[in-house]
């Protein structure tokens, strides 16, 4: 494992971290919401699906070399596409200056994306579907920071969380706690204000927020909530 980036290391261990997705921002005034919620996420999320992989189809690299230049906090970039594409796509979004690129335990070839990603010198991370068990990434422990965990389908947005997402956080918390080194345990999808608390306590580091924040009517308050909640397990 490289030295933890700088941005890594100024992550809170004493709060829950918020991931903000910009699926859920305001796109036609996107530099607003950028300027509105900065003080509100320790990391941006951004979605990045190819209509195969996902049935969605999502952001791109220009878009993400425009958010970087209207913000300092850390571009998590989730690759949710089919792996031959891969390589190009890792190149693209670490040139637009995406710090941290995670791809999905599903693609097969996650050995070779992970070197591609430690190539371009930035942080990696591995996601995990809901069918995906927990276990399956531990042999990448030793080279990402972040495991993410989805608590719904893949590329849907509004679902509700699925009954197993707290019992898999619990067993992905045991093993990243093995790991040897800090990796950031988040939760995405079924992210609501009835969810956030026992997701936490089921061991996130993080959940990623859509429109949790950005459509939250009093984003500080929201924030203030969320980070106030108790120690995970």
């Amino acid at each position: 494992m490289t030295p933890a980036p700088d941005w890594f290391r100024a992550l809170p261990t004493d709060r829950l971290m918020l991931e903000l997705s910009l699926w859920s921002a305001d796109l036609a005034r996107l530099a607003d919401d950028l300027a509105r919620t900065a003080s509100a996420a320790d990391l941006y999320h951004v979605d990045v699906a190819d209509g195969h992989f996902a049935p969605a189809l999502l952001f791109f690299p220009d878009l993400v070399a425009a958010v970087r230049k209207r913000t300092a906090v850390p571009l998590h970039v989730h690759l949710m596409a089919a792996d031959p594409v891969l390589p190009a796509q890792i190149d693209q979004f670490a040139d637009a200056g995406a710090d941290l690129i995670s791809v999905h335990a599903e693609n097969g070839a996650v050995d070779e994306q992970l070197d591609h990603i430690a190539r371009r010198g930035v942080a990696a991370g591995v996601v995990l579907q809901l069918h995906t068990p927990v276990p399956a990434a531990a042999p990448w422990l030793d080279r990402v920071r972040f495991v993410t965990l989805l608590g719904t389908a893949i590329g849907v947005k509004g679902q509700g969380l699925a009954p197993e997402a707290e019992a898999r956080l619990r067993e992905a918390r045991a093993l990243a706690s093995g790991a040897g080194h800090r990796v950031v345990v988040a939760a995405d999808g079924g992210i609501r204000e009835h969810t956030v608390p026992a997701l936490r306590a089921a061991g996130a580091d993080t959940v990623v927020m859509g429109s949790l924040a950005f459509a939250a009517p009093d984003l500080g308050a929201r924030v203030a909530w969320a980070r106030g909640l108790g120690a995970r397990a």
